[in-house]
C-alpha cells in the first residue's frame, strides 16, 4: 500500500499505531465502521465467547434479535434477511437467487465495480475482469458504462442519470436478441473501486424500470457504504429513491468481525427456498449476532449517522477551498464520511494524475496519516474513515494536504 509497508500492531477509535509505538489517523479503514476496538464491541463478543459460540443448527435468541433490529432499518418490502461472513459471500448468494428466481444467470454490471473474490463475484467485477491481469468479461456478464459526471460518457449532471440508465436498456435488447434473458442487475450504491463515484439523480430509478420491465432483479450492493455512512440516510440506495429486491451487506457490520448478510423480499426468498439446503456454518452464529446488535447499538447511541453528515458536509467544504487554491484538485464528491476527490493535470483534458496521488499518499503517511488511492486511474483520494472522525481530525487532514500540495512535487 505504500512505499515502505507498514506493520501496524494495535488501534483505538480512529487511529492506528505501528510496531515502534508510531500514531497514525485512519482515514481509510470503513471495516472499523464505529471505531477500532470499540470497548463495546470487545465486551459484547467476549460475553458471548464465554457462554456459547455453535451454529444455527440450535436455537439461540441473538439471531432473532439480530434479524429483526437490523431489518427495522429497512423498508418495510425487504422483510428476509440470511447471514453470511463476507461481502462476496453476500453477492455470491444473491447471485444464487437471481438465477433461481429468473433461470438466468445474465448479470448487467457496471464498470469498475467490484463486488467480492469468490469466482462468481469475481465474474461479476469489472474491476477484475477489465483489469490487471483480467481477460474481459466472462460469458454471462455484461458491462454497462460506469455513470461518472466528471469523466465519463455523460458530464451534464442534469439528466446524466437517465442518460447513463439508457445503455442497461441497450444491453438488455442485446441480451433478448442473442436469444437469452436478463437474470439481474448488480450496483453498488456509490461506486468504490470506480473512483467514490455518486450515482447521478435518477439513475438507480431508472435503471431498476428496464431491469423489472424485462423479468429481471435489481441488487444494491452496500457492503461500504451502508450502516448510515452517507449520512443523509441510513442505507446508501434511499439517496437514489429506491428499493431493491436483494440488498447486500458485509465489510462494516461486524467492526472487523466476519459478519454479512442478504436482506431480500419474500417472494425472491421463496423461489430460492426450490429444496436445494442453503446452509452456513458460521452465519448467524451468536458471537457474530452480538457484535452485530451491538454494532447497530453504537451506531444509534452514539450519533455516528448524524456524525457522517456532519463531518462529512465539514470536510467537503474544506476540501472544495483546498480544490479552489490547488488546481490539481479536480474534484469533490462524496456523502458523509466516503468521500473522493480527484487529482488531474489538466482541468480541461482531466489528465489523470496517478504518479502525484501516489506521492501524496506516501507523503501523508509520513506525516502521520493513512490515505489511500482508487478509481481505475488510481488518481482518486478515498475517505471512509471510521464513523467516530470528528471536526479536530477534519481540520488536522486538511490542514497537511494543505502543507504537502505547496510542496515542490506540485509545481
Amino acid at each position: 500500500s505504500y512505499h515502505e509497508p507498514l506493520h501496524i500492531v494495535r488501534a483505538q477509535g480512529q487511529y492506528l499505531y505501528g510496531v515502534t509505538g508510531e500514531k497514525f489517523l485512519d482515514t481509510v479503514n470503513n471495516v472499523a465502521h464505529v471505531g477500532h476496538q470499540h470497548p463495546d464491541v470487545v465486551r459484547a463478543g467476549q460475553k458471548q465467547m464465554e457462554l456459547l459460540n455453535t451454529n444455527t443448527r440450535y436455537l439461540h435468541e441473538n439471531i432473532n434479535r439480530y434479524a429483526k433490529k437490523l431489518l427495522a432499518t429497512f423498508p418495510d418490502e425487504l422483510s428476509v434477511v440470511y447471514f453470511l461472513n463476507s461481502g462476496s459471500e453476500a453477492n455470491e448468494l444473491a447471485y444464487r437467487m437471481v438465477e433461481a428466481y429468473t433461470g438466468s444467470k445474465n448479470m448487467i454490471v457496471v464498470e469498475s465495480g467490484y463486488h467480492g473474490n469468490t469466482n462468481a463475484c469475481r465474474a461479476m467485477s469489472s474491476y477484475k475482469f477489465d483489469g490487471k491481469g483480467g481477460r474481459g468479461a466472462p460469458e454471462g456478464s455484461w458491462v454497462v458504462p460506469m455513470p461518472d459526471v466528471y469523466r465519463g460518457l455523460h458530464r451534464n449532471k442534469q439528466g446524466a442519470g437517465k442518460q447513463y440508465a439508457q445503455y442497461i436498456d441497450r444491453t438488455i435488447r442485446e441480451i433478448q436478441g442473442s436469444k437469452k434473458e436478463i437474470g439481474g442487475f448488480l450496483c453498488e450504491s456509490i461506486l468504490s473501486c470506480g473512483g467514490q463515484i455518486l450515482l447521478p439523480d435518477g439513475y438507480l430509478k431508472e435503471a431498476y424500470s428496464y431491469i423489472r420491465n424485462a423479468g429481471g432483479l435489481c441488487i444494491a450492493d452496500e457492503v461500504q457504504v451502508g450502516f448510515g455512512r452517507v449520512g443523509e440516510k441510513f442505507w446508501a440506495f434511499e439517496l437514489q429513491d429506491v428499493v431493491p429486491d436483494i440488498v447486500t451487506l458485509g465489510k462494516p457490520m461486524g467492526n472487523g468481525h466476519p459478519l454479512a448478510a442478504v436482506v431480500t423480499n419474500k417472494k425472491v426468498a421463496e423461489a430460492f427456498d426450490n429444496g436445494m439446503e442453503y446452509f452456513n456454518t458460521f452465519g448467524g452464529n451468536p458471537v457474530s449476532c452480538a457484535i452485530g446488535l451491538e454494532v447497530l447499538d453504537i451506531i444509534q447511541r452514539e450519533k455516528l449517522q448524524e456524525n457522517a453528515l456532519i463531518i462529512g458536509n465539514y470536510l467537503m467544504d474544506g476540501l472544495r477551498k483546498l480544490q479552489g487554491k490547488y488546481e490539481i484538485i479536480g474534484d469533490v464528491r462524496g456523502k458523509g464520511l466516503f468521500i473522493g476527490f480527484e487529482l488531474v493535470r489538466n482541468k480541461d483534458k482531466l489528465e489523470p494524475a496517478k504518479e502525484e496521488a501516489s506521492y501524496l499518499t506516501n507523503r501523508m503517511k509520513a506525516r502521520g496519516i493513512l490515505m489511500s488511492t482508487d478509481g481505475p486511474d488510481e488518481n482518486v483520494l478515498k475517505i471512509k474513515p471510521p464513523m467516530c472522525f470528528n471536526k479536530a481530525n477534519a481540520d488536522f487532514l486538511l490542514e497537511n494536504l494543505d502543507y504537502v500540495f505547496k510542496e515542490d512535487f506540485f509545481g
